[in-house]
């Protein structure tokens, strides 16, 4: 009778990086596939409803320039005036195209995830790569808008919030998968301070706010 070679698949041929940390490892929530799912649809459809509204709003503005956009609320929160400023067309295309297709592909992604489907490691390397071009971007427009402009874009800044959490969760996830080399501490503390570090880059960018444009914004000056 001839012997069956049999082979045990590690964690990381499935799904980008070996889960395997450990006695008592326990990835977060957010680390599994399930987590990440619903993480990366519900923030990315957020973000993609504040897009839309942009993009509706610019619309209304080109032809009929006397438009109040719903978020002009003072001189501080005018998302009009962020409209019609030139970091508006970064590339020289308006800046929410960006937006509709990066969050398409990841709501996609979410999806996939919660269908069964899983990627390869170099899949989540590429896309943790791309998240943080993301973020890298929403900080540009964030010094655009406050240390430049001046004014701020109420449905941009819940766009930021939300790259803010995709960008921290999902290295978070592939530092305890494996995606990401780190050794069992890392990958514990990526696992432990993954919220308090969105609430603190949450509070520093409330606060950089605060400070340049005074407490005007949230209709205090």
């Amino acid at each position: 009778m001839e012997a069956t070679e049999t082979r045990t698949v590690p964690a990381h041929d499935a799904d980008g990086g070996s889960a395997l940390r450990g006695p008592g490892h326990d990835p977060s929530f957010t680390a599994r596939p399930l987590g990440t799912a619903l993480m990366l649809i519900v923030t990315s459809v957020i973000a993609m409803v504040a897009t839309i509204i942009i993009i509706v709003e610019r619309s209304i503005l080109t032809a009929n320039p006397g438009y109040v956009t719903s978020c002009d609320i003072n001189p501080w929160l005018s998302c009009g005036r962020v409209m019609q400023s030139w970091q508006a067309m970064t590339f020289g295309f308006p800046n929410t195209y960006v937006g509709i297709v990066a969050f398409s592909v990841l709501i996609t992604v979410g999806v996939s995830l919660l269908a069964g489907a899983r990627f390869a490691r170099w899949f989540w390397l590429l896309m943790n790569l791309g998240i943080l071009a993301g973020l890298a971007f929403a900080a540009w427009l964030w010094f655009a808008a406050v240390y430049s402009i001046g004014t701020l874009c109420l449905y941009c800044m819940i766009v930021w919030a939300m790259v803010i959490v995709q960008t921290v969760l999902i290295t978070s996830r592939n530092l305890q998968t494996g995606a990401l080399p780190a050794d069992s501490r890392t990958a514990s503390l990526a696992r432990d301070l993954a919220w308090p570090a969105i609430v603190l880059l949450w509070v520093a960018v409330f606060a950089s706010i605060l400070l340049e444009l005074g407490l005007g914004v949230v209709g205090l000056g």
